[in-house]
């Protein structure tokens, strides 16, 4: 397994020369080692040595043959390389030999070169020479062709005079290429001027063309092939155009044509001008329904010829019937603006909203079964902006308004002058007074809010609105008709003979039209009223109320003035009179429908209320003694009885009735304690919180018995219970002013110095 001394020190200079040869024996022998000692560390294992040595034998005979074979083919390809090698400097040597003596051939030479320098020149010149000889007998003939080709256009055999065209073009353009490659650009003024008449006959063949665009929609029915012969030539300039631009070296003037372009532009125009710049037409509703009748008509037909006749003669990709349908629609939209510039009145604008909504994409339209499915307007947008819509929706709701206002004032001035007749307003059949108010201005809300839902439901929702504004404003100007006519009445109360009726028919137009504008709303979930109609509704009420309780109030005045005096505390039939009265106004306020009756029922027996304590504040009778005092009280009680009885009869319940206020004060009148006074004023301020000191201090004034120490302490136990008015209260004593008692000093009536 291990070296000999001999070979060690053999080995030993080759160490020296390859460290890493004998760093790699040292690990070879560390491993050896450590496999030999793993091998036989027991003495049983050194019988097998032999037979490992003799196998580590044959495997380092293997290795070292397989080393020599190795080696042997490397020497074999290091000397084939180096006979290569050898053999490529030779050849080096040989074609650096050849290039020098090519190159002092070359120098011998040079003289020679010179001479076909001209040569090249004169072949260059000589075929220029040949070509403007080959192209000398077109150019004579140049001025030839233009009179042909004139002719030609003349003739309208345009292919044909196209076709000449382009010939003349080419050659030109040709000569031009030619002289821009070769620098003369100073030549090309000499051949333009040349060949100016070519401009002339383009002129004159894009006249032409234009003029058949022009007229295509006419073409295609009488002569389609003329038509066709210009989309041809359209065409083909197209592809001249192509071509040049591709190329990019030379583009000869006037290029590009871009007759397609030009084509579009002339056809859009035809269409816009045929169509939508007529001269200036009637605006009116009347007027503006025959023109919008005569663009629906002739639309739809072009359309049919674009789409059966038109399109079969252009190219596919012209989509000649898209063109058409975006330029029709355009124009449409950009006349359509034109037209709501001027001031129409409501029926015109109502008559552009259904059109432009409605018919333009219904089927008697751009919808039309024949159009279908090719024509398509739903990708173009819309005819009109919403923007534009909705300007045109509120200047339709002006109009209508301005209408309405003028219909309700003429309703009103007719209201306010059968006012004034000489006989009653009419019935129903319940026997209520009524007019024809409200019925007209309903049925003009109505059709106005049911005209604009043909058009949107934002139309239909702004007239609701303005319908609701203006009935408000109505009620408003019917207020001021009603005090203008109370105001002719109080000058003569024979004016109007039926000024009562009159009021009673008002309330029940009131109140016909409050229950009736829920109703104008077709909308059951839109129907709310604002609260400022409401209040307007309220407000009229109140107006008529007021003037026929003034009414009542008048005739009721010259008995009030002589109640709570000497002669009614004597016995007089003052309140039996009173109520003849009240019962013959009752009669009469029954002409009113009930919920309004009511209300005048309880609005006059709170009137006759406060005229009854009002009289009462004013302190006619004092009393001097308990006999008058009890005399005051059962007269108190018997009128107060007398009324209540008369307002139960009328249908008024007695929870109702505010004449509850007279019986308390009779029972304060009737204290025979005035020590108990204080707890029985307290009572009664609890009840009726409005009532002041002042109407305090007169009723105690009135029982006569009251000293002044007695009343400054009931007075000043109400500055220490102050009331406040509950919700819902009905007061009476707030509108009783009590009397100011006069200035013990002042020597005469009137004003003190």
């Amino acid at each position: 397994m291990g070296l000999s001394a001999e070979d060690e020190r053999a080995a030993s200079p080759r160490d020296e020369e390859w460290p890493e040869a004998e760093k790699a024996e040292k690990l070879a022998r560390g491993a050896a080692l450590k496999w030999a000692s793993g091998v036989f560390y027991r003495p049983e294992k050194l019988e097998g040595l032999g037979q490992y040595r003799s196998r580590e034998t044959q495997r380092n005979s293997s290795i070292q043959s397989r080393l020599k074979s190795t080696v042997q083919s490397y020497l074999e390809g290091v000397s084939a390389g180096l006979e290569q090698l050898q053999s490529a400097a030779q050849e080096v040597q040989s074609l650096c030999q050849d290039l020098g003596a090519a190159r002092w051939a070359l120098l011998n030479t040079a003289d020679s070169f010179q001479g076909l320098q001209q040569m090249r020149a004169l072949m260059a010149e000589h075929v220029q020479l040949a070509s403007v000889v080959q192209v000398l007998p077109q150019l004579f003939s140049v001025q030839e062709v233009f009179s042909h080709t004139l002719q030609l256009l003349h003739g309208q055999q345009l292919l044909e005079a196209h076709a000449e065209l382009m010939m003349m073009e080419h050659l030109r353009d040709d000569i031009l290429s030619q002289l821009h490659l070769r620098g003369f650009s100073s030549a090309q003024a000499t051949v333009l001027s040349y060949f100016s008449g070519l401009q002339e006959l383009n002129d004159t063949l894009a006249k032409q063309l234009w003029d058949i665009v022009g007229s295509s929609l006419h073409l295609v029915h009488e002569d389609p092939v003329l038509f066709v012969s210009a989309v041809r030539i359209i065409e083909r300039e197209e592809k001249i155009d192509d071509t040049l631009l591709l190329e990019a070296t030379f583009l000869p003037p006037g290029r590009p044509k871009s007759w397609r372009q030009k084509f579009y532009h002339v056809l859009q125009e035809t269409i816009t001008g045929s169509r939508f710049q007529a001269p200036r037409m009637d605006t009116e509703g009347s007027g503006l329904a025959r023109h919008l009748a005569a663009l629906q008509k002739g639309i739809v037909s072009e359309l049919h010829v674009v789409k059966d006749l038109m399109v079969q003669c252009v190219p596919a990709h012209y989509n000649i019937l898209s063109v058409c349908t975006a330029t029709f629609h355009q124009a449409l939209s950009s006349h359509l603006q034109d037209i709501l510039r001027e001031d129409l009145d409501k029926q015109a604008l109502f008559l552009l909203l259904e059109w432009t909504l409605h018919v333009y994409h219904s089927q008697e339209m751009m919808g039309h079964p024949d159009l279908l499915p090719e024509v398509d307007v739903s990708a173009l947008g819309p005819l009109m902006s919403p923007e534009l819509v909705d300007e045109t929706e509120r200047k339709y709701v002006m109009k209508v308004k301005a209408s309405v206002l003028e219909w309700m004032q003429r309703t009103l001035e007719v209201e306010f002058k059968e006012w004034f007749r000489e006989e009653e307003p009419e019935t129903d059949h319940q026997g209520f007074f009524q007019s024809a108010l409200p019925m007209i201005v309903m049925q003009m809300l109505k059709e106005n809010i049911q005209v604009a839902s043909l058009i949107t439901e934002s139309l239909r929702q702004k007239v609701y609105n303005m319908a609701l504004e203006e009935l408000e404003a109505f009620l408003g100007r019917l207020r001021e008709a009603l005090v203008q006519c109370g105001k002719e009445h109080q000058k003569d109360r024979s004016v109007p003979k039926y000024y009562m009726s009159y009021l009673l028919a008002t309330l029940n137009n009131n109140l016909a039209l409050s229950s009736s504008v829920s109703s104008l709303h077709p909308d059951t979930a839109c129907r709310e009223v604002p609260l400022s109609l409401h209040a307007a509704f309220d407000r009229t009420q109140k107006k008529a109320c007021q003037l026929l309780l003034e009414e009542l109030l008048l005739d009721l005045q010259h008995l009030c003035l002589q109640l709570h005096s000497r002669k009614w505390l004597l016995g007089s039939q003052l309140v039996s009179s009173m109520c003849e009265v009240i019962d013959k106004y009752a009669k009469d306020f029954s002409r009113v429908r009930r919920p309004v009756f009511m209300l005048l029922l309880m609005e006059m027996e709170l009137l006759v209320a406060s005229q009854y304590l009002r009289a009462l504040m004013q302190k006619k009778v004092v009393c001097k003694s308990e006999e008058e005092r009890g005399q005051l009280c059962a007269r108190l009680l018997l009128d107060a009885t007398q009324l209540r009885e008369l307002f139960c009869g009328l249908g008024l319940d007695q929870s109702q009735q505010s004449l509850e206020a007279v019986f308390d004060l009779q029972e304060l009148i009737c204290l025979k304690d005035p020590a108990l006074l204080s707890l029985e004023v307290l009572g009664f301020i609890t009840k009726y919180p409005d009532v002041s000191d002042e109407h305090i201090s007169t009723l105690l004034d009135i029982r006569g018995d009251v000293s002044k120490e007695v009343q400054h302490m009931v007075l000043d136990m109400m500055a220490q219970q102050p009331q406040v008015v509950p919700e819902g209260y009905r007061p009476i004593f707030s509108t009783i002013l009590v009397p100011v008692p006069e200035l013990p000093f002042c020597l005469r009536k009137g004003k003190c110095a």
